[in-house]
């Protein structure tokens, strides 16, 4: 168990209070159904966390969609719910794993050690006909320290030298829907296409029927890419990006990033390089 946990362990940790559960259930296109969701039916003992009200900031000028949170507000969320350092946590959305995904970023850039997600979400734990309640559980307020590991993160400057840097080692991942990628639709974003250099590698490959892959398929999907190599992944705004670096993870690179701001960023800056097509890894 070191990222991903399954319902059967969950189901029979429900009542301990060294566990933490959080859903964080979303749609983009209806901001407010994760938390009708919640209302109408969650995981017994679970807390809601909203993607835009707590696992991200205020958008400005620069820094994309779906801003980093301030960290003392973050800080200030997750202690509300009792979450300390030691507390083991299990983050779940309806079962694609991009939310659930992001929350384990933060939860890991801040230091926390006994973060995981549920696989499946919450769509496995139904059919698995495991409890649901609409109560909302009672919280223990805690003390969190943070410890942020700044290796986790890619700032708007380092993709920029990657991208003017052709001799730079660093792999980028693009990990929208390949349409977006190769430019041919943008439903979200001013400019179609994709950073200059970066691969395609979308983000729901990283599952197989809601479930995420094992180590040695998600091996397999980044295997053009050597371990050695630092990478940087992104999406349009920090969200789908997430499992993909988790996939990454499992699959043994050590040396990853997350381009937080992601295209959305990339793109609020004039006379930023865009390219649309394939990118192969020999180029």
């Amino acid at each position: 168990m070191e990222f991903i946990i399954e319902k059967e362990w969950l189901v029979k940790h429900l009542k301990n209070e060294e566990v933490i559960i959080i859903d964080c259930r979303f749609d983009l296109s209806q901001p407010e159904l994760g938390r009708d969701q919640y209302s109408e039916s969650h995981i017994p003992g679970a807390f809601y966390f909203d993607l835009k009200e707590q696992l991200s900031g205020p958008v400005s000028k620069h820094g994309g969609r779906h801003p980093l949170p301030e960290l003392d507000s973050f800080k200030k969320d997750i202690e509300k719910v009792g979450i300390d350092n030691a507390k083991t946590v299990i983050a779940y959305d309806a079962g694609g794993g991009q939310y659930a995904s992001r929350f384990w970023w933060l939860l890991k850039y801040i230091g926390h050690e006994k973060i995981y997600l549920l696989n499946e979400g919450f769509s496995g734990w139904s059919a698995a006909n495991f409890p649901v309640t609409t109560k909302i559980p009672k919280a223990h307020p805690a003390k969190y320290e943070i410890n942020i590991q700044k290796e986790m993160l890619a700032s708007f400057e380092e993709v920029k030298e990657i991208v003017e840097n052709a001799t730079d080692e660093s792999v980028l991942i693009d990990s929208r829907a390949s349409e977006r990628y190769l430019g041919k639709v943008e439903p979200m974003d001013k400019i179609p296409g994709h950073i200059p250099g970066a691969l395609n590698k979308v983000w729901d490959e990283s599952l197989s029927e809601g479930s995420f892959k094992n180590e040695k398929e998600q091996e397999e999907r980044f295997s053009e890419i050597n371990k050695d190599e630092p990478v940087v992944v992104y999406c349009g705004s920090g969200v789908t990006a997430t499992p993909n670096y988790i996939a990454l993870k499992m699959a043994g690179y050590t040396d990853v990033k997350l381009y937080a701001g992601g295209y959305s960023d990339w793109v609020s800056y004039e006379g930023n390089a865009i390219e649309k097509g394939e990118t192969s890894k020999e180029e």
